[in-house]
């Protein structure tokens, strides 16, 4: 599919490719900050520029790691492709045209969400510094670094849903998108469009609380540290219901009680998510998901993401404000029934 970015995006910049050691090892002989309470201080700003995919290219197989030297020419490719001033990239298309662009990893692997015709056809209008790892994709687990498989019903499922979207793809508000009716963009935000694309977070801590704001639409999730039971089943949330608990320096976050639009991923009401937090040096933080439903997956996975502490200010997306490509698509569907109906012509 192809994104209508509105007019507060202004000009065109270049991708800065950073080097960056493996997002898997901790920092040695480093004592984390701690809040008064004793537990490992998380606060800052923390930034998801990670160019690792959340799922590993197929052309990867079963590599888990680049060496040193095969992640050295992958940067010398990526500082080739889009370290010139007239184009950028965002989300995983970075990783894959770096990787289609490989002699030694050539394949279809350019060809994304982001950039549907391949390798050497992106334009941006968003700043970007993209760092590289060892890792071949987000996904630890299952150890393929491949999304499970879906269930039967959830391929149902998720077919209707996009039988209906191409037949219905904006009659009203409602045909369209939560990210694009500035509703929330989903928690967590891992992959794609997760990274380099207003993935900025800042966290906040209390003994009692947990706050994690997120750059996009300005979701903010207050979360008692608390071993309170979640609300009633009854009740419905598009984050969900959280309850923090510390097992030892790391955070541990559960949330249940989705509500059924919150459509994680083609996930339903059904979903469990675990999320972990833990400092692994003074400028590094490693956010862990594990996502588990049944009716959707075949097996609960896990994700890990290296956020990088960042001394930028967070300011307010301002979503619905300069939500210009809503009425844009709406008024585009209304031109196009006039036309099928022939009161257009």
């Amino acid at each position: 599919m192809r994104y209508n970015f509105g007019s507060e995006f202004a000009a065109l910049v270049a991708v800065a490719v950073l080097g960056a050691s493996p997002a898997i090892a901790q920092t040695d002989r480093w004592t984390p900050p701690r809040a008064a309470d004793g537990h490992v201080d998380l606060q800052g700003i923390w930034a998801n520029n990670t160019a690792t995919p959340l799922e590993r290219p197929d052309s990867l197989a079963d590599k888990e790691t680049f060496t040193d030297e095969e992640l050295a020419r992958l940067r010398e490719s990526a500082q080739r492709l889009f370290g010139g001033a007239d184009d950028a990239a965002f989300g995983d298309g970075v990783f894959n045209a770096v990787l289609a662009d490989s002699d030694e990893y050539k394949s279809g692997d350019g060809v994304t969400e982001e950039n549907p015709e391949g390798t050497g056809n992106y334009s941006s209008v968003w700043m970007v510094n993209r760092e590289f790892e060892n890792r071949t994709s987000l996904i630890t687990d299952p150890p393929n670094g491949k999304l499970p498989a879906l269930t039967p019903a959830a391929d149902a499922r998720i077919e209707v849903a996009a039988e209906y979207r191409r037949a219905h793809p904006a009659d009203g508000p409602e045909d369209l998108t939560r990210q694009v009716r500035c509703i929330t963009y989903g928690i967590p935000r891992v992959g794609g469009l997760g990274a380099g694309y207003n993935s900025y977070y800042q966290i906040f801590q209390t003994p009692d609380y947990f706050v994690m704001l997120g750059e996009m639409i300005h979701d903010a999730r207050v979360i008692p540290i608390s071993d309170m039971p979640h609300i009633g089943d009854s009740v419905r949330q598009w984050h969900g219901d959280s309850r923090g608990h510390w097992e030892g320096d790391t955070l541990v976050v559960e949330t249940t009680n989705y509500s059924p639009k919150s459509d994680y991923r083609g996930a339903t009401e059904h979903l469990r998510l675990i999320e972990r937090f833990m400092l692994a040096g003074p400028e590094k933080l490693h956010y862990e998901i594990t996502v588990t439903d049944a009716t959707t997956w075949t097996q609960p996975w896990t994700a890990m993401v290296p956020l990088s502490r960042s001394e930028d200010a967070l300011f307010e997306y301002a979503c619905h404000e300069g939500n210009i490509g809503m009425a844009g698509i709406l008024a585009g569907a209304r031109v196009q029934e006039a036309k099928a109906s022939g009161s257009g012509q």
